[in-house]
């Protein structure tokens, strides 16, 4: 019988985390363990690396996924655990599961199989207390808004122009639309509000792009909350509750240190969804792997159209270092689906459909070829794989020159890896004929240039139209000398285009951006298209259906 994911994660033994962090030159003074098996890392540490000269940096990113995902926190660590045993310093740097998920129908991040981050259980659910700390700052916020508005309103915000929301770590769509200040005079002042998911908040986004304590409490300072009647800007510095924000956060900051099941050391930190935030973990995380490591594997959200652009479009400047080498990951299953063949006959063997199907996998290496950066594919097995379709997969990677290679972490941990690592090194070793090109100048492309520029040459739409919400709203960024920064698309992670039921490689479509949101915080604008909704709902069974816990508190059913 088959051992479930929280199987083999519950029957691994685990490295005491002291030993995980001396592995890579950190003494028990720069940890601060959460237990036996995590820890967060002190801000000392963190400042005592900020000479050291940089590792190699391994970007896994996949083509567009079937609803399940197509594994590439698995791929991520699998690789990592890979190179380990191949002899190089490696760590790994992830984002932190998100509850939603989790409890709903995509699962946690992890990893699977033989190739997860542990303790996977304490990971996946509520971890070292960041996701309650981000949720706790953003609510704290809109208790200051909604208490200042009960005192007078001394700054004259228009309750109809306020746009910060409420978050809670759960898919709950009952919670889109609220009405809050109900009751009479002395419950506050009426009016509609809503929540997102933890995930989405601004505050998260500025968590993972915040380079340190004070760089976080100003990104907090110019968080936009809304506007007056007279559309004048409001930010939380006009409140003066910055301080009170970053000291709830303060602890969240420090990057979180975990282990593999081949005791590889991992961070953990930071969570922002990638269809609605930027989808990668922290700067802080990924900074500090690469001071500690020769080789940091790290991943960012869904396709390659979503993470994997805004890794290198919004992260890449802040981090100051580009990947050394992206692998895409590929499915059977996912290739079916988009050579037009339904979620439940993608265990039926057909060779036609992944060939069809391959047109997208190929319009996302390009993609990221385009940056200048050496690509490899890594072909994630399932047990429902076929010679004759991996062989077609195999065919099509060499016809256009593309490393590829069949990866079996899931079932062999970093056994299964090795071709795949074999590949990447030599994908960086021939590096130097290679350099980093970004998409778009940020500071010279007006917003709907740089949109533009994303639905053209990232998926290949023939433009993006504006409805009159989104224009006036580029007037108000342009009036306020917002114009200047990236792009964070928020877009269905199915399709390549807006439309979640456009698969393969769609051309000739338009993309409809119906509002844009400044994040000035964060330091980017988000676009909004299709459907895409900041607080994702529960599915008809909902994976929290099969979760229970044992008598002696071990964790059932979790993945």
């Amino acid at each position: 019988m088959t051992q479930t994911d929280i199987q083999i994660a519950q029957a691994a033994t685990l490295n005491k985390i002291q030993d995980i962090a001396l592995k890579v030159g950190l003494t028990d003074e720069q940890i601060e363990p959460y237990g036996h098996y995590k820890a967060k890392l002190t801000m000392d540490a963190l400042k005592s690396l900020e000479t050291k000269e940089d590792g190699k940096l391994i970007l896994v990113t996949a083509i567009n996924p079937t609803p399940a995902g197509e594994g590439k926190s698995t791929v991520t660590i699998g690789l990592a655990d890979a190179l380990s045993r191949l002899g190089k310093q490696t760590m790994i740097a992830l984002r932190e599961p998100s509850l939603g998920p989790t409890m709903g129908i995509k699962g946690g991040a992890a990893g699977g199989g033989h190739a997860q981050v542990v303790p996977m259980e304490d990971i996946n659910l509520h971890f070292t207390g960041d996701m309650h700390a981000i949720t706790t700052a953003n609510n704290a916020l809109s208790a200051f808004i909604d208490n200042h508005l009960h005192h007078g309103n001394e700054l004259e915000i228009d309750t109809r122009r306020i746009l910060w929301k409420r978050v809670v770590d759960l898919n709950d769509r009952s919670l889109r639309h609220v009405n809050v200040g109900l009751g009479g005079p002395m419950q506050g002042v009426p009016r509609e509000d809503g929540f997102d998911i933890t995930v989405a908040s601004e505050i998260m986004a500025i968590l993972c792009l915040a380079k340190d304590l004070k760089d976080l409490k100003n990104r907090l300072a110019n968080i936009l909350i809304g506007y007056t009647a007279k559309k004048k800007p409001i930010f939380v510095r006009d409140l003066e509750v910055e301080g009170a924000l970053t000291l709830l956060l303060k602890e969240a900051l420090k990057p979180n240190l975990v282990q593999t099941l081949e005791h590889t050391p991992a961070i953990v930190h930071g969570g922002p969804f990638a269809n609605i935030a930027h989808g990668c973990n922290s700067i802080l995380a990924t900074q500090t792997a690469l001071k500690l490591a020769d080789y940091t594997v790290t991943e960012a959200g869904f396709g390659a159209d979503l993470g994997a652009e805004k890794f290198l479009d919004i992260k890449v400047p802040q981090l100051g270092k580009a990947p050394n080498a992206i692998v895409v990951v590929a499915t059977i299953r996912a290739l079916k689906m988009h050579g037009g063949i339904p979620l439940k006959a993608l265990n039926d063997e057909n060779p036609v459909a992944v060939a069809e199907g391959f047109a997208n996998l190929k319009k996302h290496i390009f993609n990221m070829k385009a940056y200048g950066i050496p690509v490899v594919v890594a072909i994630n097995a399932f047990v429902s794989d076929t010679e004759a379709e991996i062989d077609i997969v195999k065919e099509y990677c060499e016809a256009i020159h593309v490393p590829v290679a069949l990866t079996e972490v899931w079932e062999k941990g970093a056994a299964g890896g090795f071709l795949l690592a074999e590949k990447v090194i030599t994908a960086i070793e021939a590096e130097e004929t290679h350099s980093f090109t970004p998409l778009y100048d940020v500071a010279e492309l007006s917003v709907p240039e740089k949109i533009n520029k994303i639905v053209k040459n990232i998926y290949g739409g023939r433009q993006a139209n504006f409805t009159k919400k989104a224009l006036n709203q580029i007037k108000t960024i342009e009036e306020n000398g917002w114009e200047k920064l990236p792009i964070c698309m928020a877009k269905t992670q199915y399709s390549l285009s807006d439309d979640p039921h456009s698969l393969g490689a769609p051309t000739g479509f338009d993309v409809t951006i119906r509002e844009l949101v400044p994040k000035l915080g964060a330091g980017f604008i988000v676009a909004l298209t299709g459907d895409v909704m900041t607080m994702p709902g529960l599915p008809k069974y909902p994976a929290a259906l099969k979760m229970d816990v044992g008598e002696n508190g071990e964790a059932i059913g979790l993945f």
